[in-house]
């Protein structure tokens, strides 16, 4: 499989402003992740936002004092920051240089997504065996109701908000707390993948229904079905992926 990458590099304008007093300004939407408890969460966590929702593209380049201008902090925080998302696949850390976004490929996203799969099927198979009551599953219908008022709508961003609250939910169901949690550590590097081609899905009906089948298959309490229907519904996913990805790169060839 080739090793496409995704997210080119943006020309965006190095980041000039002057300090700013106080709290880190949370300009983009926060991504899925706890509510920031130390400065240098709430640093990791608005650095990673800008980089996951492709306001810092592939290639993006700041230095550390531009950062921390930018930010309103020191740059002891940022320092940390940086290295806890060099960790996360999401940049390199440049001696004297402060950081750059990395791409993000397609073997990258494949291998995550099959990562993903396994933990969420397990997920699924916990909540169902749970034998979950109709107040436990509100959120999730809400949510599937949520995504048919976006797919109606052809609001592709509020859809992508359902989805992603639902999948979030559907994994703290299962009542495992450290499952949760290792779900959430390869959350970040799919959702940027995600996030960067949302605008090219071409329809989330089928998505949608299979949604509230799962639905369905937990509130039975129904494990083997609740399993093959998330694993269905995640394969059919990332084969979408895979071909929009595929489909970038062909753009690219001809540029």
């Amino acid at each position: 499989m080739n090793n496409v990458l995704i997210g080119r590099s943006q020309k965006v304008p190095r980041i000039m402003t002057k300090p700013k007093k106080f709290a880190v300004r949370n300009t983009t939407k926060r991504a899925r992740s706890p509510e920031p408890k130390t400065l240098v969460d709430r640093v990791y966590q608005e650095i990673q936002n800008r980089i996951l929702y492709n306001v810092w593209g592939t290639g993006h380049q700041a230095l550390e004092q531009e950062l921390a201008e930018e930010l309103g902090v020191s740059r002891t925080p940022i320092r940390e920051a940086l290295s806890r998302l060099q960790r996360d696949g999401l940049v390199k850390v440049i001696p004297r240089h402060g950081m750059r976004v990395l791409p993000i490929s397609l073997t990258d996203i494949q291998e995550i997504y099959q990562i993903l799969t396994s933990l969420e099927s397990l997920a699924v198979e916990l909540a169902a065996a749970r034998k979950l009551t109709a107040k436990e599953l509100e959120f999730l219908e809400r949510a599937t109701q949520k995504m048919n008022v976006a797919h109606e709508a052809s609001d592709i961003k509020a859809w992508a908000q359902a989805d992603e609250d639902f999948h979030y939910h559907l994994v703290e169901l299962s009542g495992n707390r450290i499952l949760t949690e290792v779900v959430d550590s390869f959350w970040s590097r799919a959702q940027r993948a995600r996030l960067t081609l949302l605008s090219r899905r071409k329809s989330t009906a089928e998505s949608t229904l299979e949604h509230a089948k799962l639905v369905d298959a937990i509130r039975q309490g129904d494990s083997r079905l609740a399993r093959e229907t998330l694993e269905n519904h995640r394969r059919r996913g990332v084969q979408n992926l895979t071909q929009l990805m595929e489909q970038e790169l062909n753009v690219f060839r001809l540029l």
